[in-house]
């Protein structure tokens, strides 16, 4: 066994021949003995300092793994061209799926799990943890398929890579994440234990300091769509200041199943990249889309949904085999691709999997990211930079895409521009005070700013806003009747257009739509 190379950036030692995975990723064996870790974090901060042209030039030239070759993804920040300043930080992401595993992706080195918790039943059961804890909680080794599918979401999102020596880590791999099982015996999952858990959250939330839930799981069809208790327990966790993300689902029908209809949640439809680095390159995926009442389309935006690296469960037959394949193939021995294949494998521990229950979570940890970048940020604005930010998806239906494809750089990077304090008055609008209505828009091309509406037929020239902060534009609070009310802006004395922060919508009968709320 030759002796360890030392990475020349990130000084750490790397032995090629205790990587088996190796023979499948000739570029893990760089002649100049770099980590991949190091090599992806430097094509990002090519991205950063010199634009998209310079980092694809750079990415073809030192990713020579052929990245639409039968075993290979490519890692999640590389193929989203995510910003190399954050990964998530001192943020704090809920879970809300199945089962979970304590992986060595979110404990190792440090534990990053702050708690666990059981809302499957009546009486929720809850566990918490230190970072110098190895955390462990009923049934946590068991192995089984239930535990799989959280393990995958929450790694995803929040995993470091550990078991590909920083390769396959999340976009918000610094974060600590909270595990929320809402699977009831029998292996239900209900729209009640969905809400106990969102429930026990709210209840806990301020003390954790979670700022962002991803719930990768399907409820109960309900009549009517809105106003369940799903939608209810979000919009209680949104006017706490906390973003909430939610799968659209698998089917590629017309049709959304709490917890994806919640109107103040963002969700997230299925995107395919075809594994590779450009944003020109992305197609809809065959995931859910159509409206959460008669006027609210879903999903917000769409995000990767296949060719994902995620874990293979530790313990489970699938990680016996793999680690089995590898090390044969890897010694000279039987040539055993088509099983890897078979089993979607990338290396000895992990697989490439597909499935909005990814395209979600990818989103939470990107606005664990915006975060980072700006802590003030506060759900509408949030929101609204995702949307701002994405690109198009070039042919595809826009009730099947939303805003289009999530860009996590452009997003961090227009956080970081972001700078208002008094928005965190605010976290849903229009906002129904005991003074009145407030509205709100975020809006730095704004000169001045009316909001007209329903409570009095229209009359101009309605209700006037003021700035309040660059680009925050914010109304006296308009006193109001219980009732059902719609309005409009008028933005520059010239256009009019829906309030952008607010999903429920009603047509305006010329063709287009109001925006609405209830009192």
């Amino acid at each position: 066994m030759t002796d360890r190379v030392p990475c020349p950036t990130c000084k750490k030692p790397t032995a090629p021949e205790l990587l088996p995975e190796a023979f499948w990723y000739p570029f893990w064996q760089r002649a100049d003995g770099a980590c991949p870790a190091c090599v992806q974090q430097n094509l990002l901060a090519t991205l950063l300092k010199e634009g998209e042209e310079a980092f694809h030039a750079s990415a073809g030239a030192a990713w020579s793994v052929d990245h639409k070759g039968a075993y290979a993804a490519l890692p999640t920040p590389l193929r989203l061209h995510a910003d190399p300043r954050v990964q998530g930080r001192g943020t704090v992401i809920a879970f809300l799926d199945s089962g979970f595993y304590p992986h060595p992706d979110l404990v190792q080195p440090k534990n990053r799990i702050r708690a666990w918790v059981d809302a499957g039943s009546a009486r929720v059961e809850a566990m918490e943890f230190a970072g110098e804890e190895t955390p462990k909680w009923p049934g946590w080794n068991a192995a089984s398929g239930w535990q799989w599918h959280g393990m995958m979401t929450s790694t995803v999102a929040a995993g470091n890579g550990f078991l590909s020596h920083g390769l396959f880590a999340g976009l918000a791999s610094e974060a600590k994440v909270i595990l929320i099982q809402v699977r009831e015996n029998g292996g239900h999952i209900s729209n009640e234990s969905i809400t106990r858990g969102l429930l026990w959250l709210a209840e806990h939330a301020e003390r954790l300091g979670v700022r962002v839930v991803s719930m990768s799981v399907s409820g109960e069809a309900v009549e009517p769509l809105y106003g369940n208790r799903v939608d209810a327990a979000v919009e209680e966790l949104v006017k706490r200041g906390i973003s909430v993300v939610a799968a659209a689902g698998n089917d590629g029908v017309r049709r959304l199943i709490p917890p994806a209809t919640a109107p103040l949640a963002l969700t997230i439809g299925g995107s395919d990249d075809h594994n590779s680095f450009s944003d020109q390159e992305v197609e809809i995926w065959h995931s859910n889309y159509g409206e959460a009442s008669n006027s609210m389309p879903k999903p917000e935006l769409v995000a990767p949904s296949i060719w994902l690296a995620t874990p293979l469960l530790p313990g489970s037959q699938e990680a016996q085999k793999a680690v089995d394949f590898f090390a044969r193939t890897g010694k000279g021995g039987a040539d055993l691709g088509e099983q890897i294949q078979k089993l979607k494998l990338i290396t000895p521990y992990y697989q490439h999997s597909d499935g909005t229950s990814f395209a979600a979570p990818i989103v939470a940890s990107t606005v664990a990211c915006m975060l980072e970048a700006n802590p003030s940020l506060s759900p509408i604005l949030i929101r609204q930079i995702l949307t701002s930010t994405a690109h198009a998806v070039a042919g595809a239906p826009l009730d099947q895409q939303g805003a289009g494809a999530v860009h996590p750089g452009r997003a961090v990077a227009a956080a970081y521009a972001e700078h208002h304090g008094g928005t965190k008055l605010v976290n849903i609008t229009p906002s129904v005070t005991p003074a009145g209505v407030v509205f709100v828009l975020h809006d730095h091309q704004v000169k001045n700013l009316r909001v007209l509406g329903s409570w009095n037929d229209w009359v101009q020239p309605g209700l006037a806003a003021r700035q309040r902060e660059n680009g925050i534009w914010m109304t006296r609070p308009l006193p109001l009747a219980k009732g059902e009310y719609s309005y409009k802006f008028l933005v520059n004395d010239g256009h009019w257009m829906d309030d952008p922060a607010n999903p429920h919508k009603v047509g305006d009968g010329h063709g287009g739509v109001n925006s609405s709320f209830v009192i």
